[in-house]
C-alpha cells in the first residue's frame, strides 16, 4: 500500500533531520577550526592581501554558513525516497569533510599551496554534490549557493596570500611554530 505522508509529518521529518544537521555541521565547523587559527606569529608576520576581510567577518559568516548548509541537508535527508537522496548526502559529507581540513592545512601546516588546492577540491567537489543536491530538492541547492560564492572568495583570498608571501611567510620569525602533522 502506497500512502503519501501529510503535509505535517513532512514538516516534523524535516524538523527532526534539522535539529540533527545543524548542530552537527556547527560541531564539524568549530572542530576544524580548532586544528589551526590566526593567532599565531607566522599569520600576523604575513602581508595580508587587499581583499582581506576584518576577522571578526569570518566567525560571523562562517555561522551563518554553517545554518544554511544544515538546512539544506535537513531539506535532503528529509526527502525520503527522493532518487539520488543518498548519493548527493554522501557526495556533499565527502566534500564537507575534506574542505575542513583546508584550516589545519593553512594554520597548522602553514602550508599556502596545499590549502589552496584542498579550495579548488572543495568548489569542484560542491558543484558535484549541487548538481545531485538539485536533482532531490531545487531549494536545497539553491540555499548552498552562497556557500559556494564564500568557498570561491576563500580560493580567491587563499591565492592572494601566495602572490603577497611568495617565500610561505617567516615560520620561524618568534623561535616557536605551530604544526600540526596529519
Amino acid at each position: 500500500m502506497n500512502v503519501l505522508a501529510s503535509p505535517a509529518q513532512l514538516r516534523a521529518s524535516f524538523l527532526r533531520w534539522a535539529l540533527f544537521m545543524v548542530p552537527l555541521i556547527l560541531l564539524i565547523g568549530f572542530a576544524a577550526g580548532q586544528l589551526g587559527g590566526p593567532n599565531t606569529a607566522w599569520f600576523a608576520g604575513l602581508v595580508k592581501p587587499a581583499i582581506f576581510p576584518p576577522p571578526m567577518i569570518f566567525g560571523i559568516v562562517w555561522s551563518v554558513l554553517f545554518v544554511m548548509i544544515g538546512l539544506a541537508l535537513a531539506m535532503v535527508a528529509s526527502a525520503w525516497g527522493a532518487h539520488g537522496r543518498g548519493a548527493a548526502l554522501i557526495a556533499f559529507a565527502i566534500h564537507f569533510i575534506v574542505t575542513q581540513s583546508w584550516t589545519a592545512v593553512f594554520f597548522g601546516m602553514q602550508d599556502m599551496l596545499s590549502a589552496l588546492m584542498v579550495l579548488g577540491f572543495g568548489v569542484a567537489s560542491l558543484l558535484i554534490a549541487l548538481a545531485l543536491i538539485f536533482r532531490v530538492r531545487r531549494s536545497a541547492a539553491m540555499l548552498l549557493l552562497p556557500y559556494l560564492a564564500w568557498l570561491c572568495f576563500a580560493s580567491a583570498l587563499n591565492y592572494q596570500f601566495i602572490a603577497e608571501n611568495p617565500d610561505g611567510g617567516d615560520r620561524g620569525a618568534s623561535g616557536a611554530a605551530t604544526r600540526v602533522q596529519l
